[in-house]
C-alpha cells in the first residue's frame, strides 16, 4: 500500500495535519489556565464530522493522505459512516475512470468523502479506503488540556507516519502481551483442574 501510493506525484503518505487550538487562544489573549508545557507531539487524533462533531475514525486507522484533492485515507471507520450504495463516476479531472460512493455521517447526513469501488491502475491505492475530504472533517488530538476542536489544516505542524510506527508496535507488544496471559490463565486452570480430579480420586 505504502509502495503504491508514493509512486503517484501529489500523494503523501507520510502526514496529517492538526491545527494547534491552545496556540491559537493563546495568541488571541486567553492563554490556557493550564497549558501543557509539553505536549505530545505523537498523540493519536481522533476525525469528526465538520457539522455536528460525531467521531468518524482516528489516526490509528491510517492510510495516507493525499494533498492534490485535500483527502486524508483512513482504513477503518465507525458506525457513524454511511457508505453508499450507488456508485458514480468521479466528476474529478484528475480522477478519470474511477467510480466512487459518497461516504456521509450518520447523524446529520452531511457529506465526508468519498470510497474508490473501482479504479484504473494508477489510483488502486485508494481502493476500498475511507478518503475523507478535509474541509469536511475536524480534529482533535487525544491528551490535549482541554480537548478543545481543531479543524484540519495543511498550514499547521504535521505529524508522520513514524507516529504510526510506533502505535502499531505499542499494538504488538499488547496483543502478544494479551495471548501471554491468556496462555497463563489457561495453564493455571488446567492445573487446577488436574489438582481437583486427583483430590476426588484420592477421596
Amino acid at each position: 500500500m505504502a509502495a503504491q501510493t508514493g509512486a503517484r506525484s501529489g500523494c503523501s503518505d507520510d502526514t496529517y495535519l492538526v491545527s494547534q487550538s491552545s496556540a491559537a487562544a493563546a495568541a488571541a489573549g486567553n492563554p490556557d489556565p493550564d497549558p501543557d508545557p509539553d505536549p505530545d507531539p505523537d498523540a493519536p487524533a481522533v476525525f469528526l464530522c465538520g457539522q455536528c462533531r460525531r467521531p468518524v475514525g482516528d489516526s490509528l486507522s491510517w492510510a495516507g493522505s493525499d494533498e492534490e484533492l485535500s483527502q486524508i485515507m483512513l482504513k477503518r471507520v465507525n458506525e457513524n459512516v454511511v457508505v453508499g450504495k450507488e456508485p458514480y463516476v468521479s466528476c474529478t479531472q484528475n480522477e478519470p475512470g474511477c467510480l466512487v460512493v459518497n461516504l456521509t455521517c450518520h447523524g446529520c447526513g452531511s457529506t465526508l468523502g468519498l470510497m474508490y469501488t473501482s479504479t484504473p491502475k494508477e489510483f488502486d491505492f485508494k481502493r476500498s479506503l475511507f478518503c475523507f475530504c478535509v474541509e469536511n472533517i475536524e480534529s482533535y488530538v487525544l491528551g490535549s488540556a482541554d480537548h478543545q476542536m481543531a479543524a484540519v489544516s495543511s498550514e499547521e505542524r504535521p505529524v508522520t507516519l513514524e507516529f504510526q510506527d510506533l502505535i502499531e508496535q505499542q499494538m504488538t507488544k499488547i496483543k502478544s502481551l494479551a495471548v501471554t496471559i491468556g496462555q497463563r490463565l489457561l495453564e493455571i486452570e488446567v492445573d487446577l483442574q488436574s489438582k481437583s480430579e486427583t483430590n476426588g480420586s484420592c477421596l
